[in-house]
């Protein structure tokens, strides 16, 4: 406030005391805004807050950014050995109660055979879906062969009932996966094409991914196609199972894709890694159904302008019993099917069914589901099948 002013306020009749305050307060504020305004140099020293300003906050430190760790790569399971899986199916078996051998064996170890006993052995075997062709094949041979040979000691009981039931079941029939690779008509290397087919419920992708894991740990490389397009879970499924021990799934990114077009790119794929199987998952089908079924029939023809099919591989549930035959009837028909894949086989008195059917279809069984564990699928071995029939 200038002298000029001081002297105009006090010539108005304000009292000296209130001029001197005003001119001391604003004085005051000219001297704050002085120093908020004027430039300060990087290592000026803070000043102090005013006495009636609370204290500035200090800045946050710097956060140091350190670089993203690299995701490690997953741990691949390596799959149980092939070698011995069939030896499991005993244990399993006398777990579930299988009543079949103890049944044979408790009727023919009686000194004297009655025609009511023989009829007992006949109705065991039906009960274990045989089929009526073969029981009576089997009974047949029993008979004759313990009257002539006047057989009482359990022990060539035992003998003879084995016997019989391994050639029941035919060790002769080709139980071998034809999964090496080929030669196209051009020179290149194909893939062995495995083409897996059934109705829901079987345990069917289940089975692929168990197979998958059965080759890798024979050593063989794998692509799977996951041709099941119907089911939204079902190619979620199966790319777990191959991630488990590094194998590729050609998968289609929408659902209801046309499942040739799918099983044609896993083809396609396989020859171009020169990978040594191509393992195709295909829809749950039932026999009743024409459509699908001519669906699978292109499925089979897409297949094989890439590379010639080496299998196909109809999985069957073991407790279904003799219904498996009608099914496994239109699949061979349509599919031309090379080999059974019998699963649920540790849980059910049905073994039977293994020689049903075969004989229906001249077809082997190839593999057998023992569990719901990874490593429960094993080579299909008849002389291990009917021991653990008959020590189960």
């Amino acid at each position: 406030m200038t002298n000029e002013t001081l002297e105009i306020l006090l010539a108005a009749g304000i009292p000296a005391a209130i001029v001197v305050a005003l001119s001391t307060l604003l004085v005051r504020r000219r001297r704050r805004s002085d120093v908020d305004e004027a430039p300060t140099a990087l290592d000026e020293p803070t000043l102090a807050p005013a006495p009636d300003e609370a204290p500035a906050t200090p800045a946050p430190a710097p956060v140091e950014v350190l670089p993203e760790e690299a995701e490690a790569p997953p741990v691949l399971e390596v799959p149980a050995p092939v070698a011995g899986r069939l030896s499991r199916l005993r244990d399993r078996l006398s777990r579930s109660g299988s009543p079949l051998g103890a049944r044979l064996l408790a009727v023919l170890s009686k000194d004297h055979l009655t025609e009511d006993d023989w009829d007992e052995l006949e109705e065991t075997l039906l009960l274990a879906d045989v089929g009526a062709g073969p029981t009576g094949e089997l009974i047949d041979a029993l008979r004759t062969r313990v009257r002539v040979e006047g057989l009482k000691d359990p022990a060539q009981v035992r003998a003879l009932l084995r016997e019989q039931l391994v050639a029941l079941v035919d060790p002769t029939l080709d139980r071998s996966l034809h999964t090496d690779p080929g030669t196209a008509a051009d020179g290149s290397r194909v893939p062995a094409v495995v083409l897996v087919v059934g109705v829901n419920g079987t345990g069917k992708t289940t089975t692929v991914g168990k197979l998958a894991r059965v080759l890798v740990a024979d050593g063989r490389t794998v692509v799977l196609g996951a041709a099941d397009t119907f089911r939204a879970a079902a190619a979620d499924q199966l790319q777990t199972w191959g991630s488990r021990v590094g194998v590729h799934t050609v998968r289609s990114d929408r659902d209801g894709a046309d499942p040739a077009a799918v099983a044609f790119d896993a083809v396609r794929t396989g020859r171009a890694e020169g990978t040594d199987v191509v393992l195709v998952d295909t829809a749950g089908r039932l026999q009743n159904k024409a459509g699908l079924m001519d669906e699978l029939g292109k499925i089979t023809r897409v297949i094989t302008r890439e590379a010639p099919l080496s299998e196909v591989l109809l999985v069957l549930d073991a407790t279904t019993g003799q219904n498996g035959l009608n099914q496994a009837r239109v699949f061979s028909e349509v599919a031309g099917v090379t080999g059974i894949v019998l699963t649920k086989l540790d849980g059910t008195a049905k073994g039977g069914i293994v020689v049903a059917v075969q004989r229906e279809l001249g077809v082997p069984v190839k593999l057998v589901g023992l569990g719901e564990g990874p490593d429960d699928l094993a080579p299909f071995d008849p002389e291990a099948f009917v021991d653990a029939l008959l020590l189960g």
